[in-house]
C-alpha cells in the first residue's frame, strides 16, 4: 500500500522484481499484501484483510509508538496536536487512528508550522486539555518552538517526544559535520521527509544542496569547485550504493 520506501531507484528496483506499488485496493485480491513502515490505519487493516490478502504490516517500530501515544491523548480527551507534514502517509495514518479514538474527531489537529498553531489560537486557549505528538522525522528545533508558544496559552499541555532517535542522531552528526565544511550535499529523496528535514536544517549553517543522485551535481559544478571543505550525508531511506556513487563522483570533480 503505497510507496514501500521514498526513494525512486529502490521502487524500481523492486517493480522489476515483481513488488508492485498500489495506493486502491482491488475489490477482491490474492496474494501478499504489505503495509509499509509509515503505517495505516485500522479501517484499511480491515479493507486488505476483507479482500482476501494475506496481510504483512511493516510499520515502523517508533511510528506505532506515535500512533499509540495520538490515540491514548484522544481518548483521554485531549485536543491532539500532531506536529508533520499533513500529505504525508506516517502523518495521514497517525490522525486516523487517533480520531478513530477521539469522541470528537474534530480534536485532532496537524499542525505543519508555528503559523498552522497561530490560526487556532482561539482553540488552543479554550480547550483545557492539549497533548502534542509529532512525526518521526521532524527537528527537535521545531518541537521546542511549539513547546515555547504552546506552554504560553494553554491550561493543561501534555507533550510526547516522538522524533526516532535515529533521525535526532542523523541530524545532529550532520549538523557538526556542516560547521566544517563549506558545503553540505545532502543525498536522498525529494519526497522524503527527514532527508527535506536534514537539508532545511544544514541550510542554516552551511552552503546545502539537495540531489537524489549523482547525475544532479553536474548542476552545482561552479559550487563545487569552489568548495574546499565538502560534507556528504544522506537520508535514512538512501541506499548505500547510491551515496557511494554520489562521493566518488565528487571525488572526480574537485
Amino acid at each position: 500500500m503505497g510507496e514501500l520506501i521514498h526513494n525512486s531507484h529502490v521502487i524500481s528496483e523492486l517493480e522489476n522484481s515483481g513488488i508492485v506499488t498500489i495506493n486502491k485496493l482491488p475489490e477482491k485480491g490474492v496474494g501478499i499484501c504489505v503495509i509499509r513502515s509509515h503505517g495505516e490505519s485500522n479501517e484499511v487493516f480491515r479493507q486488505i484483510e476483507n479482500k482476501g490478502y494475506e496481510l504483512v504490516d511493516l510499520t515502523c517500530f517508533d511510528v506505532k509508538k506515535v500512533q499509540s501515544k495520538a490515540m491514548e491523548l484522544a481518548h483521554d480527551d485531549y485536543l491532539v496536536i500532531i506536529l508533520g507534514k499533513a500529505e504525508h502517509p506516517e502523518v495521514i495514518a497517525i490522525c486516523a487512528n487517533a480520531k478513530a479514538k477521539a469522541k470528537n474527531p474534530e480534536n485532532v489537529i496537524i499542525a505543519s508550522s508555528i503559523q498552522d498553531l497561530r490560526r487556532i489560537e482561539n482553540i488552543l486557549k479554550s480547550s483545557h486539555k492539549v497533548g502534542v505528538v509529532l512525526q518521526t522525522t521532524q527537528t527537535k528545533e521545531y518541537l521546542f518552538e511549539v513547546i515555547d508558544y504552546l506552554s504560553s496559552i494553554c491550561k493543561i499541555l501534555k507533550v510526547q517526544n516522538t522524533i526516532c532517535p535515529s533521525t535526532t542522531l542523523r541530524q545532529e552528526e550532520a549538523k557538526q559535520l556542516a560547521q566544517v565544511s563549506d558545503l553540505m550535499v545532502v543525498v536522498g529523496s525529494k519526497k522524503s521527509a527527514n532527508t527535506t528535514h536534514l537539508a532545511q536544517l544544514l541550510k542554516d549553517i552551511t552552503q546545502t544542496i539537495h540531489i537524489e543522485d549523482e547525475n544532479e551535481l553536474d548542476n552545482y559544478n561552479e559550487i563545487i569547485k569552489n568548495s574546499l571543505n565538502i560534507g556528504v550525508t544522506a537520508g535514512a531511506s538512501t541506499p548505500d550504493n547510491i551515496i557511494q556513487e554520489v562521493i566518488n563522483k565528487l571525488e572526480r570533480t574537485i
